[in-house]
């Protein structure tokens, strides 16, 4: 049997290592990534191959991007979309924007938009506030 000194010892040892463990887990909380509009604008330029983004500008290979935030998908008048983005009767809203940004192709098998994906969240995110500001 173990004495009360000794357990009292491996007790606080426990604590010690239960308060360590919550105090990472907070900090990494806190550390979490803030979407930033000016990093997304150079993570734009990858779209800027195929999109453009200036107000009452024409389309590239793909749509214009201005004012997509809160946009019903595929009704940018005189571009011709895929049936399959046309029938998803999706919203282009931060969720919907964030899932698109990391495959396409995923979220709309058959889409006409062949690219494969920002990999990086952080990325995404701050693309999408760079989005959220063309308006």
């Amino acid at each position: 049997m173990e004495s009360p000194v000794r357990g009292t010892k491996k007790g606080i040892s426990m604590l010690r290592k239960s308060l360590t463990a919550l105090a990472l887990l907070a900090c990494a909380t806190v550390t979490a990534h803030a979407a930033d509009a000016a990093k997304g604008k150079i993570v734009y330029k990858r779209c800027a191959v195929c999109h453009t983004d200036d107000k009452g500008g024409g389309d590239g290979l793909g749509p214009n991007l201005f004012g997509i935030v809160g946009r019903k998908a595929a009704t940018r008048p005189g571009f011709s979309y895929s049936a399959p983005l046309i029938k998803a009767g999706i919203v282009w809203n931060e969720a919907n924007l964030n899932k698109w940004i990391a495959g396409p192709g995923r979220m709309v098998p058959g889409t006409k938009m062949a690219f494969a994906g920002v990999t990086s969240k952080s990325q995404d995110a701050d693309l999408v506030a760079y989005l959220a500001t063309l308006k």
